[in-house]
């Protein structure tokens, strides 16, 4: 197993569309795995392959309390979206440290491929519906903070890169 650099906003490589998994085979599951690693690592509750600059239609997400119940989702698409919304704080591993209010559907319904390639469906609610669709985002090239105001778009945006730059003088 292997933990990998997560991409940080803004780079463009997180604006990369995913392609979709052609077969689910010993590469993606190598790349689940190392995928589940790096996000319990950071101590995150999902994460897209786009964030680790694999451009494959990979998610894996662990909402659960004891963190060991991960969710893998190969390929996948919403199939149904609740209208009700909720408003939430959000944050993302590859904009750390910057937390904001987004709005979502309270509840979906998904249907991926597991780690075996085996096609199953899920409702999800709550923590696990936000984490669907906030990592489902980052497949179409989509970061949580382009949900803000421009304004506040590009107050991150300098505050990424002023890191960026502070750590590369350390």
């Amino acid at each position: 197993m292997a933990l990998f650099p997560i991409l940080r906003y803004p780079d463009p490589r997180l604006h990369t569309v995913a392609r979709p998994v052609e077969t689910v085979d010993d590469r993606i599951r190598q790349l689940v795995d190392d995928m589940l690693e790096t996000m319990y690592a950071a101590e995150g509750v999902g994460l897209a392959a786009t964030q680790v600059d694999v451009h494959e239609r990979v998610i894996v997400i662990d909402t659960s309390d004891t963190r060991d119940h991960p969710l893998v989702l190969i390929n996948p698409e919403l199939i149904a979206r609740s209208e009700e919304m909720h408003v939430g704080d959000e944050g993302c591993l590859s904009v750390p440290q910057v937390y904001d209010r987004v709005r979502r559907h309270a509840r979906v319904v998904v249907r991926a491929l597991d780690r075996d390639g085996q096609v199953f469906e899920r409702e999800a609610a709550g923590l696990t519906s936000v984490c669907i669709q906030h990592e489902m985002d980052h497949l179409v090239g989509k970061v949580f903070v382009e949900y803000l105001s421009a304004f506040k778009r590009d107050r991150i945006r300098s505050r990424m890169l002023k890191r960026a730059r502070e750590e590369a003088r350390a």
